[in-house]
C-alpha cells in the first residue's frame, strides 16, 4: 500500500479508496485495450499475408529478428499443446500484444554473426503501413511510439501495479487515435462503451491524490 499512502499524504481511508479506483480503472481499460489489441495484430496479419503468404512468420523474406522468432516458436508451441496444427490463425492468436507491437520498431539482429533487420523495407514499406489505411501519412515510428506506450500500461495493468498517476486520458485517447488508424467503426465501438472517462471523472486528483 506503500503507493497509495504515499498519494494521499498517509491517509489510510483515501489510499484504499485509491486502491479500489486504481483496480477499477485497471479493469476499466480491458476492454479498450482488447478492441486495439484484436484489430491491430488481425490488420497487420492481413497486410503481412498478402506480402509473404499466409504463414508469413515462416518465411526468410520477412526479415524476422531472432526475438520475434523465437516469441514465434513459443505460440506454435502454445497451439501445439492445445492438441491443433499449427494454422496460421492460431498461430497469430497465440502472438502477444508486444510482439506485434515489436514489428513496427526497427529490427533487432537476426542471428549470431550480427546482422540486423530493417523492419522499415521488409515489413513497414511493402505490407504494415496498409494495417492503417486511415492515416497514411503515418510513419513506422509514429506508429510504434503510442503503442509502445499502451503495451507498457497494459503490462502495469496485467500485473496489478499502480497506474493512477499515468495520464490515462491521454492513454485512453490513444487507444482510440490508433484504433481509429485501423478502423473506424471499431473505434467508435470502444467508444461506446469504454467506462473509463466516466471512471476519471470519479477521483478528484486535485485534492485527493498527490503524485
Amino acid at each position: 500500500m506503500g503507493t497509495y499512502l504515499r498519494a494521499v499524504q498517509g491517509d489510510r481511508e483515501k489510499a484504499l479508496h485509491l486502491y479500489t479506483w486504481n483496480t477499477a480503472i485497471s479493469a476499466a481499460f480491458y476492454g479498450p485495450l482488447q478492441g486495439l489489441e484484436v484489430a491491430l495484430r488481425n490488420a497487420m496479419h492481413r497486410q503481412l499475408a498478402g506480402r509473404y503468404g499466409a504463414a508469413w512468420y515462416n518465411n526468410p523474406a520477412a526479415g524476422l529478428d531472432s526475438g520475434c522468432l523465437v516469441r514465434i516458436a513459443d505460440a506454435k508451441t502454445d497451439v501445439a499443446r492445445t492438441g491443433h496444427t499449427e494454422e496460421p490463425p492460431r498461430v497469430v492468436a497465440a502472438l502477444s500484444f508486444g510482439f506485434w507491437i515489436s514489428l513496427l520498431g526497427s529490427g533487432g539482429r537476426i542471428n549470431s554473426v550480427g546482422r540486423k533487420a530493417n523492419y522499415e523495407m521488409t515489413l513497414w514499406r511493402p505490407a504494415l503501413r496498409g494495417a492503417f489505411p486511415n492515416c497514411t501519412s503515418l510513419t513506422r515510428k509514429q506508429a510504434h511510439k503510442p503503442l509502445d506506450c499502451l503495451r507498457k500500461l497494459r503490462n502495469r495493468i496485467a500485473h496489478h501495479e499502480p497506474i493512477f498517476a499515468r495520464d490515462l486520458a491521454n492513454d485512453h485517447q490513444h487507444v482510440l487515435d490508433v484504433t481509429g488508424w485501423i478502423s473506424p467503426g471499431v473505434r467508435m465501438w470502444i467508444e461506446h462503451h469504454s467506462r473509463v472517462p466516466t471512471l476519471l471523472d470519479t477521483l478528484n486528483y486535485g485534492t485527493d491524490v498527490h503524485f
